[in-house]
């Protein structure tokens, strides 16, 4: 199946790992131009090589950048369109997992939450949406989680973050939709990722890493946590020309796991 991506650029946040990267491979087997960013460099360039070998594909270009401060990603963006022309496909996937209780979160943890989540895919598709307007059209993806649709104690404040995600998807889904320029997010659930490996080896310390994966995949409906080429490929159609009718949509990538549509 053609998906109409070859030659398109896309830029990947929180492209260094897990999601991002297993989506910035997939776009690049597709024949995408493909820009990464994350804040370590090492690990970046070390993705970007490891996907430029994996899919015969040179454009793939690493770009260090802590996109919860503005400036960096004008940079950023700056040195994509330098290097490949407009960027048309945005993936905002950077964020942590940060949990705790109400009263035990403070401002600065707010802050530093809503810049990462919530304001860095503000300001990174405020400086693109222009090109992707000039270019007739463009694809907008926003990972959140499916804690954004189904809180649950403790789960400050990555909840509320991911839940203005949510609104923020569907608010520029409609505003947008006249420049066809498409916007829609995907909800995570348990996904293979250097985040959910830390997380197995602090719950289940004496296990392996698969069998510590085992145990947390037990309470999802499939038996099992997800992997990130599975949410990948969802992502990669998104973006892609075969998605040209879906827009304002909050699609759940979790196994079954949330009581909620």
């Amino acid at each position: 199946m053609d998906l109409g991506l070859a030659g398109r650029v896309a830029l990947i946040t929180g492209g260094s790992e897990g999601i991002g990267r297993a989506t910035a491979e997939e776009l690049a087997r597709e024949g995408a131009r493909v820009a990464i960013c994350a804040r370590r460099p090492d690990v970046l360039e070390e993705a970007a090589a490891a996907i430029r070998s994996a899919t015969d594909n040179d454009d793939v270009l690493a770009v260090p950048a802590d996109v919860s401060q503005a400036d960096a990603i004008r940079e950023c963006i700056d040195a994509v369109v330098e290097r490949f022309g407009p960027v048309t496909l945005l993936v905002n996937n950077a964020g942590t997992s940060a949990a705790g209780s109400f009263e035990r979160v403070d401002d600065e943890q707010w802050y530093a939450d809503l810049d990462l989540k919530l304001m860095a895919a503000v300001r990174t598709a405020r400086l693109l949406v222009p090109g992707m307007r000039a270019a007739r059209g463009g694809r907008i993806v926003n990972i959140t989680n499916i804690g954004a649709k189904q809180p649950g104690a403790n789960s400050l404040p990555t909840s509320v973050s991911r839940a203005a995600g949510i609104a923020l998807t569907k608010a520029m889904s409609k505003e947008l939709a006249p420049d066809n320029i498409l916007v829609n997010t995907v909800c995570i659930g348990l996904i293979k990722s250097a985040q959910i490996a830390r997380a197995a080896g602090s719950r289940f310390p004496d296990l392996p890493l698969d069998d510590a994966y085992a145990r947390m995949g037990a309470a999802v409906p499939l038996g099992r946590i997800g992997e990130a080429a599975e949410v990948a490929a969802l992502i990669t159609f998104l973006l892609s020309a075969r998605a040209s009718y879906i827009t304002g949509v909050a699609i759940n990538a979790d196994g079954g796991t949330s009581n909620v549509v």
